[in-house]
C-alpha cells in the first residue's frame, strides 16, 4: 500500500465533508491549468485526500506480469485521456504553445463544468477497470494515484462551486482573460490574427457566463469584500478606457491587436489591404462585443458592491463557511492540519525568525528595538528605488543580475537543470497594483515562450531593496522557474504530470529555494539577508493571519497590525497581502507548510545517509517527479534514501 493510499484511508470520512476546488487561472471549479501566477496568484491546482482505495483491482482487469509493460500501457492511456482533457480547454492548449482551437475561449458555464466532471468520473471508472494497480511500477502507481486524486478534487469541489470569488482585485477573471489574449496568444500568421479577433468575442461571451455565475453566488449570499469589487471595477474600466472606445491612448486589447497586425505587415506575411481588414475587424469586435460585455459587468459590480461588507470578513462568515475553509486548508496543504494547528505553527515560526532577525540587527550595529529596526528598514530612503522609470528599470536590472549570478552556482546543487529561458518583466499597466505580489508565469514545454518573472512596479515605495534578492530566487531560479520548467521537460512520465500543480509543493519548493540560496552563497549584504528573513517571516505570518481572519474572527485591521508588528514589509504591501488572503482563503498557508516539509525530508535523509547524502541527488529526487502532493513526495524521498543505502 502506498503512503498516499494510507493517507486516503485515514482521511476518508473527513474529506467527504470538505469539498475543494480545482484551480484555473480564471475561477475555481474549471479545468485545472498549470499556469502559476504564483505568488499570484497563484492559485495552483490544490489537493485533498482521495476518498476511495485505489489499489483494488476488479476481476476482469487484465493482469500484466511485467510491471514496466503495464506501466507503459498506463502511460499511453493517461496521455490519451490528457489529450481529451485538453480539448475541454482551448486556453490551456494555448498556454502549452499549441494552436488547436486557437479561435476559441473556454466555456465558463456551470453546465460545462458539470460535463467535465462527468468525463473525469468516467475516466476514473475506466482506470480502475482496465489496470492492475499492484502490477505497476512505483512510478506507475504514483501516476494512477495522482490522476484519481485530481478527480476527487473536482468531485469534492462541486458543492462549493460558487464559493470562489470570480471578480476580485488579485487574479479576477476580468483581468486574466484579457491578459491571456495579450500574452499567450501568439500571432505568426494571418490565421492567428483572425483567431485573436475571434477570441475577443470569446472573452466577451465568457465574461457574460462568469457574470451569471457571480449573480448566482450573490443570491446565495456569497460575495467578496467591497475592496474586491472596487479593484475589479478599476481593472475593468481601464480595459475600455481610450481608443477605440473613446478619445485617448489605445486601450490594451486595441494596442495589442494593432501591434500584432503591424508586426505581420512588417514581416511581409500580409499586405496592406489585409492589414486594413484585420484592423477593422478587431475594432468591430471590441466595439460591438467586448465593450458591451464589460460595460454590463461594471454596471453590475457597482450595483452589487453596495450589498458587500465594507468591513471584510473571513470565509467562515459565508454560508457553510467553516467547512469551506477547512477544506481549503486541506487541499492547499495536502495535510490533515487543522486551522488551530496551522495557527500555532505560525506563532512558533514567527518567534524563531524574530530571534534570527535580532542577530542581524546587532550585526549591522543598529541601536534600538527590533520594532524600531523594522521602522528603519520600512522608512529609510536608502532601501528604496526612486519612484521613477529609471528606478523601475533599476529594479528589473538588479533582479536580473541576482538571477544571473545564482544560475552559475546551480550545477553544484542540482543535476537536473531547466532548459527554458527566464525573463524579468514589469506587469502590464491595466492589471498592475500598488504593492501587488510579484509572480511567475511558466513558459511553454517546448521552450518557444520563456518563463516570466513579473514585477508590480507602479509604486516603488512598496518594495524594499532588502527584499528583492530573495523574491528573485523565489520566482526565478532555483524557485518557480526551475521547478516548473524541469517538470514540463520531464520524460518517461505521463504528460499530465508535467503540468500538474499542487500549491504546497510548488510554493513550498520556492520558499525552500529562498533559504537554499543562502547556502549557495547569496545574500552577501547583511541587509539583503535581513530581507530574506523578512520574506520567510512574511510566510510565517501568513499562517497566523490567514487562520486568524478565516477561522478566528480577526478583522482586516487586526491582521495588518500583526503583520506590521512582526515584519519590516512596507504597509502598502502589507495591506495588499492581507486583502489577497481575504479573497483566496487558505492559499497562503501552503508556502510555509510545504517548506517545512521539504526541510524535514532533507534532515531525515541527511541523518539516515550520513556521508552518503548527496545534495544534488536529494534535489533531483524532489524535482524529478513533477509536482506532487505531500504523501507522494514523502514516499518518493524515502525510496531514494533506501536506494542510496543499498548502493
Amino acid at each position: 500500500m502506498s503512503k498516499l493510499q494510507a493517507f486516503i484511508d485515514t482521511t476518508n470520512d473527513r474529506d467527504r465533508k470538505m469539498p475543494i476546488t480545482l484551480n484555473n487561472p480564471l475561477i475555481p471549479g474549471l479545468l485545472a491549468v498549470a499556469i502559476f501566477t504564483g505568488c499570484q496568484a497563484d492559485r495552483g491546482t490544490e489537493a485533498t485526500a482521495l476518498t476511495d482505495k485505489v489499489q483494488s483491482t476488479p476481476a476482469e482487469a487484465p493482469v500484466t506480469l511485467d510491471a514496466e509493460a503495464e506501466t507503459h500501457r498506463l502511460t499511453e492511456w493517461l496521455d490519451a485521456r490528457y489529450e481529451e482533457q485538453l480539448q475541454f480547454s482551448p486556453m490551456q492548449l494555448s498556454y502549452l504553445g499549441r494552436k488547436e482551437l486557437y479561435d476559441q475561449i473556454d466555456d465558463m458555464s456551470e453546465a460545462a463544468e458539470a460535463r467535465r466532471l462527468a468525463w473525469m468520473e468516467k475516466t476514473v471508472a475506466d482506470l480502475k477497470k482496465h489496470f492492475h494497480y499492484d502490477k505497476l511500477t512505483q512510478e506507475g502507481k504514483n501516476s494512477y494515484d495522482i490522476w484519481h486524486f485530481q478527480f476527487e478534487q473536482a468531485r469534492a469541489a462541486e458543492p462549493f462551486k460558487r464559493h470562489g470569488y470570480i471578480f476580485e482585485q488579485m487574479g479576477g477573471s476580468q483581468s486574466q482573460l484579457p491578459n491571456f489574449l495579450l500574452n499567450f496568444h501568439k500571432v505568426d500568421t494571418i490565421e492567428d490574427m483572425q483567431a485573436y479577433i475571434a477570441r475577443i468575442g470569446g472573452i466577451s461571451r465568457a465574461i457574460n457566463q462568469l457574470l451569471e455565475r457571480a449573480e448566482l453566488a450573490a443570491k446565495a449570499g456569497i460575495r467578496p469584500p467591497r475592496f474586491a469589487f472596487e479593484g475589479a471595477i478599476e481593472q475593468s474600466s481601464k480595459l475600455i478606457d481610450g481608443a477605440p472606445f473613446k478619445n485617448g491612448d489605445d486601450a490594451p486589447l486595441w494596442a495589442g491587436a494593432k501591434g500584432k497586425i503591424a508586426a505581420l505587415l512588417e514581416a511581409g506575411k500580409i499586405n496592406q489591404k489585409q492589414a486594413d481588414k484585420l484592423t477593422a475587424d478587431a475594432r468591430r469586435a471590441l466595439e460591438t462585443q467586448f465593450l458591451p460585455a464589460y460595460k454590463t459587468l461594471i454596471s453590475w459590480l457597482k450595483e452589487d458592491m453596495q450589498k458587500a461588507s465594507a468591513q471584510p470578513q473571513g470565509a467562515s462568515s459565508l454560508p457553510d463557511g467553516p467547512a469551506f475553509y477547512n477544506q481549503r486548508l486541506a487541499n492547499t496543504t495536502t495535510t490533515k492540519l487543522t486551522a488551530d494547528e496551522i495557527h500555532n505553527i505560525g506563532l512558533k515560526e514567527v518567534a524563531r525568525i524574530r530571534g534570527e532577525m535580532e542577530t542581524i540587527k546587532e550585526q549591522v550595529g543598529f541601536k534600538g528595538s527590533l520594532q524600531e529596526f523594522f521602522t528603519f528598514i520600512r522608512e529609510d530612503k536608502q532601501f528604496y528605488y526612486p519612484n521613477t522609470d529609471m528606478g523601475r528599470q533599476s529594479y528589473l536590472n538588479d533582479s536580473k543580475a541576482f538571477l544571473n549570478d545564482i544560475s552559475t552556482r546551480l550545477p553544484e546543487y542540482f543535476g537536473l537543470l531547466p532548459k527554458a529561458e527566464l525573463v524579468v518583466k514589469r506587469v502590464e499597466s491595466f492589471r498592475e497594483q500598488d504593492g501587488g505580489a510579484q509572480h511567475y508565469y511558466p513558459g511553454t514545454p517546448d521552450g518557444t515562450r520563456p518563463g516570466v518573472y513579473y514585477a508590480h512596479l507602479s509604486d516603488m515605495s512598496a518594495y524594499s531593496t532588502t527584499d528583492m534578492e530573495t523574491v528573485a530566487y523565489h520566482e526565478g531560479n532555483p524557485g518557480h522557474h526551475m521547478q516548473i520548467s524541469i517538470a514540463q521537460e520531464l520524460e518517461g512520465i505521463p504528460l499530465f504530470r508535467t503540468q500538474a500543480h499542487f500549491t504546497v509543493y510548488s510554493e513550498g519548493w520556492a520558499l525552500y529555494s529562498e533559504k537554499l540560496a543562502k547556502e549557495m552563497g547569496a545574500y552577501e549584504d547583511p541587509y539583503n539577508l535581513f530581507g530574506h528573513l523578512t520574506a520567510e517571516m512574511w510566510r510565517a505570518i501568513r499562517l497566523v493571519v490567514d487562520t486568524g481572519m478565516h477561522a478566528k474572527g480577526w478583522s482586516e485591521e487586526q491582521a495588518v497590525e500583526y503583520f506590521l508588528e512582526n515584519s519590516a514589509i512596507p504597509e502598502t504591501a502589507v495591506r495588499s497581502e492581507v486583502r489577497r488572503y481575504l479573497v483566496w482563503p487558505g492559499q497562503a498557508t501552503a508556502y510555509k507548510i510545504g517548506m517545512l516539509k521539504i526541510q524535514e525530508l532533507r534532515r531525515q535523509a541527511e541523518e539516515q545517509l550520513g556521508d552518503k547524502f548527496d545534495i544534488r541527488g536529494f534535489h533531483d529526487t524532489v524535482l524529478g517527479g513533477g509536482a506532487l502532493p505531500i504523501p507522494v513526495l514523502e514516499s518518493r524521498v524515502a525510496r531514494w534514501v533506501k536506494s542510496v543505502q543499498g548502493a
